[in-house]
Order: C-alpha cells, then structure tokens, then sequence
C-alpha cells in the first residue's frame, strides 16, 4: 500500500508540481505546472488559429442554443450534451476552487480565471468538434458516443496508415485513465457535502450520505435518466446562485469600483510585487480556471459526442460556450460574493468557512443554508454528469454490455458513500492524478488533429454566408 500511495503521490507532483520555476522582479518566483505547460500555450495556440473564436463567434453561441432538439428516438441534442458537460463543470470547483483561488491569490486570481476561461473555450471548441467528427452509435443507450478515446483511436490508425484492431494504448490509458479521476472525485464529492450539512445543519455525515447515494443510485442504474434529471437541475441551480448573486451585488453596489479595482491591480502584482507574490496570484487563478472549466482534459467531449446536431462545429461552439458559462458566469458569482463582504469579517479565513461566513453577513443563517443546499446540488450533478462521461470509456475498453457499465456504477456508488464518511484518503488524489492523464493523452492528440476541426469551422462559417447550416 505504501508503494502504491507513493507512486500516486510521485505522479501527482510530476503533473501538478512546479516543473519550471521562473525568478520575478522584487522576489518571489513562478512557479509552472506541467500541465499548466500544456494548457496554456495549447489554448493560445488554438485561439489564434480559430482567430479568436470565443470573442469573434460568441453571438452565434448563442444563436446555436436555440437550435431544436432532435425529435423522438433516444439521440440527445446539442443543447443536452451542453447541460450534461455543464453538470459536471459546474461543481465543486466554482465554489470551493474559486475559494482556494482567492485564498492563495488574492482577489487578482479572478482575472486570471477568466483570461483562463477565454483562451479554455477555443481549446473546448477543437476537442469538441473532434468528439463529434469521430463519434460512433451506441447501440446500449441508444443515440451517440464518443470522446477522447475514440478521436484517439483514429489518430493512431491514421498515423499508422493500417487496421489497429480494437483499441490502441495510447485510446486505453486516456479511457482508464477518467475512470479512476471520476472514482476519485466521487469520493471528495460526498465528503465536501456531508462537511457542509454537518456545519450548516449539524447533520451526521452518514444520514447525509446514505441519502446522497440513494438518490444517485436512483438515477445512475437506470437506464436513460441521467439526461432527463440534468435537463431539470442544471438550469434550475445555475439559475438560482446567479439571482442570489445579483441581489447581492445589487445590496453592494456602491463597492463595486473597488472590487474591480482590487481584482485588475491585483491581477498585475501592484499589491503583491513587493512581497513576490505576483506567482501565487498567476497560478492560482490559472489552475483554478483550468480545474474547473476542464478545457483540454477530454472530460466534456465524452457529453459532446454525444449530441445529435446538423452540424459538428455547432456541437464545438455550444462546448465552448459551456466554459464562459462556468468560469465567467457562475465562478464569477462565486468571487463577488465573498470581495463584496467588508475584509475584516472573513479576515484569516479560507475554504468553506470564507465563503459561509461571506454569505451569513449577506444573508445571515439563511446564507449558510443556501450555500449547504446549493454545494449538494453542484456535486449531485456533478456525479451524475460523471458516469454519463464514464459511459463512453466504458464501452471502449470492455464493448457493450451491462455488466460493466453497471459494476463502473457500482463502484462509483461505493467510493461515493466512503468518501462521505471517510477523512481525507491517498484516494482522494487519483481525481487530480486521472485528469492529470487524461489530459495529456488529450493534448498531444488533439494538437495534431487539430486541422480537422478547423476545416470543420471553415465549413460551417462558409455555409452560414450561404445561410445554410449543413
């Protein structure tokens, strides 16, 4: 067991450590993750090369959410694959990691995210649109699937110019890979919720998450739910946290210059230069950003496969409209909420606790409540969102059949009812090692494929001039 928590913990540092330390004037250092190595250059390369897609196109994002959902059969549209992708981004990250953002950053952490969130959004476009160009039918759910494994696939039989047989390594370790993360991240989602009831309503965690796991059990075993539960509960939370939001920027508005003024001096090292911690501001907002809106790490494309829509780019634009929708919208709410409190109510305090105690002097008890009820809404969804994702890598690495997906189930319900009542465990860091992963499989991939999806969008830029879709 020790080797075994050593080589996660090897790996974990590998992937999220620093790898590059840069010196900064007036001290301090940078420090440089390599899968902040990976993303970064990655989503500006991508931005560039779709000539600034989520400024130039965000008007016809917009315009393809309207488009009609496909009638009867069990193909999902565009729009679903939107709100499931959206389930999942939008979880525990937009709380507690734009809380840790803030924490470790300062309120310039906020700028980063988003400047995160807007090269992110022309990376999910690309993944998105591969997803789709190479999705395949699902002949146990019905409709469509794919994602990273399956775009992997058939790069590898590309390059290799011959049949590959039934999987590649390279598709394997990518499919394995979000597995163990969704495993992971099972277990830290029933565990932050039990926390928050414990706190907020003095709950025992396990009458919490016994009702947690059936609640999921409910949905996840049956066979087509997942998509129909989502389509109610994302809008419905996304859209409540935003108005509680608004009401209280609207309650606070006379401190708004300064909140804007502390995030953009803040953002550039003003305040922090002179004690080095312009690095800490940097990459906090930027590997927050990243974790949340999970642009790159192939997650969202195993929803965006599966959307029946006329044409693929229009699956890539709804995608990439997805993460201003969690990094510019909801992770937004999130940091307003606690750099509208007066400093010295949440002075020298982080997580949950900053975010609780910004919400009681809003809104009193009925803050806290609030924010217990809406942190088990997000991981709710999230982990349904998750084993609709897991579906996909299932059926790639065992072919179709019940008995793995439903054992993948199974176990996913049982890391979720130990992490509830679990302390923190080694388990908890196979989510950050397995999107780690699935991100580099994702990356080296999708850079070369990148062409595709390009042509795709010039092909349906060039038949929107034609007033045609395609």
């Amino acid at each position: 067991m020790d080797l075994i928590v050593d080589a996660i913990t090897a790996v974990y540092g590998l992937l999220w450590g620093d790898l590059i330390t840069v010196p900064l004037p007036g001290g301090g250092a940078l420090g440089i993750s390599l899968l902040v190595l990976l993303l970064i250059p990655t989503g500006v390369f991508f931005t560039v090369r779709t000539r600034f897609l989520p400024i130039r196109m965000f008007p016809e994002m917009l315009r393809v959410t309207a488009e009609k959902r496909p009638r009867g059969g069990t193909a999902i549209s565009g729009v679903q694959a939107l709100v499931v992708s959206t389930a999942t981004r939008v979880g525990m990250g937009n709380l507690i990691g734009v809380v840790a953002a803030i924490s470790a950053g300062g309120a310039g952490a906020v700028f980063w995210m988003w400047i995160t969130a807007i090269i992110g959004s022309s990376t999910a476009f690309i993944e998105a649109t591969l997803a789709q160009l190479y999705k395949e039918k699902d002949p146990l759910y019905g409709g469509w699937r794919g994602g990273p494994a399956y775009y992997i696939h058939a790069f590898v039989k590309q390059a290799r110019g011959k049949d590959i047989g039934r999987r590649s390594v390279i598709a394997v370790l990518f499919a394995v890979s979000g597995l163990i993360c969704w495993c992971g991240i099972s277990q830290v989602i029933s565990n932050s919720v039990s926390s928050a009831f414990q706190n907020a309503f003095h709950v025992e965690p396990i009458y919490t998450t016994v009702v947690l796991v059936a609640l999921s059990a409910v949905i996840v075993l049956r066979k087509n739910a997942t998509v129909r539960v989502l389509d109610v509960l994302v809008p419905i939370m996304a859209a409540c946290y935003f108005v509680i939001t608004l009401i209280l920027i609207g309650m606070n508005a006379a401190v708004l210059p300064d909140v804007f003024r502390r995030i953009f001096q803040e953002a550039f090292g003003l305040r922090q230069a002179v004690a080095g911690g312009f690095g800490a501001v940097v990459m906090n907002g930027v590997k927050r950003g990243l974790f949340s809106n999970e642009a790159g790490s192939g997650s969202a494309p195993c929803a965006a496969a599966a959307g029946d829509t006329s044409h693929p780019a229009k699956t890539g634009l709804l995608q990439a409209l997805g993460v201003f929708i969690d990094t510019i919208v909801i992770c937004s709410c999130t940091a307003f909420i606690i750099l509208v409190t007066p400093e010295d109510k949440v002075a020298g305090l982080g997580g949950m606790d900053l975010l609780q105690a910004s919400m009681q002097h809003h809104l009193g008890q009925f803050g806290v409540v609030f924010i217990a009820l809406i942190l088990w809404l997000f991981s709710f969804s999230t982990f349904v969102g998750i084993l609709f994702y897991a579906r996909s890598n299932v059926a790639y690495l065992f072919g179709d059949g019940w008995v793995s997906q439903t054992a993948y189930k199974v176990l996913a319900l049982v890391m979720l009812f130990v992490g509830g009542l679990a302390a923190y465990t080694f388990v908890w860091d196979l989510g950050d090692v397995g999107v780690g992963l699935m991100t580099v499989f994702n990356i080296i991939v999708i850079l070369p494929m990148s062409g595709q999806a390009l042509d795709c969008l010039r092909d349906y830029e060039g038949k929107r001039k034609e007033r045609r879709d395609g």
